[in-house]
């Protein structure tokens, strides 16, 4: 394998110390949710602090549900590092790996202050949205088609836009320009059902620093399918339907 070249090592230093800033920003909000779920009078009373979040609150379906998507986001994003030698793709990877695995810290931070479990027996995907609108929840999911609750009972996602078993494999197969489409095709399948979680958070939860982490997930993640757009087009292919 051939030396990494200066730029790329310039670039990846650049990225450690903006995930660096982005643990100091998690670690003041993880403690603003304290704050602010401690304050909140219209949460329910639950094994840790008065005043937190129920178990069966948006707040902590929210936390639950976006960090499991976010894992996936983050092993999508190092299979494709090592796939490609493209560097818009294996930066944009690098991005989003940095960016949603602090997230999704964030996300079981909270439930662990809350003392909240971080895993729910028996409980759909998704459920804390019911009644609360969820427009694109079908929609968004990997291409194949998916059921009522937006997940497929065989090798399918659990929420929307998850890829597959099936379609992980193919991506830790793929290589070059192959990897490259598959991965923006997935990720952005991915963000569009993350921006919709999102939305359903702002909506739905009321713990204030986890609203605001929600529109920013939003904000960003459109910016990102932008992008996604326009490169997927300059590989000679777009979205999948």
């Amino acid at each position: 394998m051939t030396a990494p070249r200066p730029g790329r090592r310039v670039r990846w230093a650049v990225g450690s110390v903006a995930a660096l800033a982005l643990l100091c920003a998690g670690a003041a909000t993880v403690a603003a949710a304290r704050d602010d779920g401690a304050r909140h009078p219209g949460h329910h009373a639950t094994a840790g602090a008065p005043g937190t979040p129920a178990t069966d609150s948006a707040d902590a379906g929210f936390a639950r549900d976006m960090a499991v998507h976010h894992q996936q986001a983050v092993e999508m994003s190092f299979v494709v590092r090592d796939r490609t030698r493209d560097e818009e793709v294996r930066l944009l990877a690098y991005d989003i790996a940095n960016t949603q695995a602090n997230q999704r810290g964030m996300l079981l931070g909270w439930l662990d202050l809350w003392e909240l479990p971080r895993t729910t027996a028996g409980q759909e995907p998704m459920g804390w949205m019911t009644g609360g609108g969820h427009e694109g929840h079908a929609r968004n999911g990997a291409a194949g088609g998916t059921g009522t609750a937006g997940h497929r009972a065989h090798d399918g996602p659990l929420m929307p836009g998850m890829a597959t078993r099936a379609e992980l494999a193919r991506l830790r197969t793929a290589s070059g320009r192959a990897a490259e489409v598959l991965y923006l095709q997935l990720m952005t399948d991915h963000h569009k059902g993350g921006v919709d979680m999102a939305r359903g958070c702002a909506r739905l939860c009321t713990v204030k620093a986890e609203k605001r982490l929600a529109r920013g997930m939003v904000a960003a993640q459109q910016s990102e399918l932008d992008a996604m757009a326009d490169m997927l087009k300059a590989r000679g292919a777009g979205p999948r339907s």
